[in-house]
């Protein structure tokens, strides 16, 4: 329920100076009365139904609608006594900040009914102090049919307004909280992949040191480049956010598994006329993920990458012939298979985890709608 010292900031279809007029023309009505004792009746009607109408808006449950009940009653004595039927008016205005649905749809008739019948009996009965103010008796009629309605829609798209402003502030977050969980497995997938080759260059150029200085040197200027490499692109991935290729990630995955003396096996050209560069990126970032699963995990020799591409999909496999990533990497908290998963819902890809001889992970993504090829060469 609306505080009922806010009424005047709010939009009710009547000024707030009407509002005041409405305050003092009940005791102009009472003092033309001639008789003290009415003059007395009078005005304790009025603080009944203002001490009425204030504790209607500051109490809650049943006791809402006793002093509603409380100002229906001094609304229609007033009317029948004083021919003042303004307080109508007020009492029009608070069904309308009602917000239950069925107490709205409950008061507003019998407050409509009561009030008519009020209107009706004071014509019938010819009162002269209503019937000079007949003109005004017709407005506040049409006031209360409308004033109801309208505060009770206002309040309710007040009300969804609010609610949609929450859902919008809820929605930004989710974006940003979903932004960083993406850009977290971008560098996740990034600097592990640079960092696994970093490790296994170094591993063999500590090896290769007494053995073979030259080549033990060679792979130290590897690991140099490499490392200055994962920072390029880790300050160009936080700066320009840009995508990345699948063929660029294919060249980087030869590195790593060569760096690991894993054979690398690539069948199939990746036809991506039809894919969506976040597509791409997506799969680009889950082949680099599985690779580095085969590197860190599988113990195997080989590595082979199928691509198959149509009109309506592209398929990426990984094959190993490992021992396999476990099975409890599946449903991992971390950043490795089920981080993929995610990413792949978000382009409505699918991934599938085959233990055979080795481990194959199936990457499924859409692939773009183009037009007919007889459409496209007629342009």
């Amino acid at each position: 329920m609306q505080k009922w010292h806010h009424i005047f900031h709010k939009s009710t279809g009547l000024s707030p100076y009407v509002w005041v007029i409405f305050y003092i023309l009940p005791f102009y009505f009472i003092f033309r009365s001639s008789s003290a004792d009415r003059w007395v009746y009078g005005i304790v009607m009025i603080i009944i139904f203002f001490a009425c109408y204030v504790l209607s808006f500051k109490s809650k449950g049943w006791l809402v609608y006793f002093w509603t009940v409380g100002q229906m009653v001094v609304s229609i004595t007033m009317t029948l006594l004083f021919g003042y039927m303004y307080f109508a008016l007020f009492l029009a205005f608070f069904i309308g900040n009602i917000q239950k649905r069925a107490a709205f749809f409950t008061l507003y008739p019998i407050h409509l009914l009561t009030t008519i019948v009020s209107i009706n009996y004071e014509l019938i009965m010819r009162n002269p102090v209503f019937l000079e103010q007949l003109p005004f008796v017709l407005v506040s009629i049409i006031a209360v049919v409308l004033l109801p309605v309208t505060t009770y829609n206002r309040n309710n798209q007040d009300r969804l307004q609010g609610q949609l402003e929450d859902a919008n502030k809820r929605i930004s977050e989710l974006v940003i909280m979903e932004e960083r969980q993406r850009i977290s497995r971008d560098l996740h997938d990034t600097l592990g992949q640079r960092l696994s080759l970093i490790g296994l260059k170094s591993d063999l150029a500590g090896k290769l040191i007494t053995k073979n200085p030259a080549q033990a040197l060679v792979e130290i200027n590897d690991v140099r480049s490499t490392a200055r490499s994962a920072l390029k692109e880790v300050r160009e991935m936080i700066t320009q956010m840009r995508g990345i290729r699948l063929e660029d990630e294919l060249v980087r995955v030869r590195q790593l598994l060569q760096a690991a003396e894993i054979e690398y096996v690539l069948e199939g050209e990746p036809d991506l006329s039809h894919t969506s560069l976040i597509t791409e990126n997506v799969l680009s970032m889950c082949m680099k993920e599985a690779v580095t699963n085969v590197v860190k995990h599988s113990g195997a020799s080989r590595c082979r990458i199928e691509l198959e591409s149509s009109r309506t999909e592209l398929v990426v496999k990984v094959k190993d012939n490992g021992g396999g990533i476990g099975g409890s990497r599946l449903y991992s908290k971390g950043h490795g298979l089920l981080g993929m998963r995610e990413r792949l819902e978000f382009v409505n890809g699918s991934m599938e985890v085959i233990q055979d001889e080795g481990t194959t992970v199936v990457i499924k993504v859409p692939n773009a709608s183009q037009q007919p090829d007889m459409e496209v060469n007629a342009q």
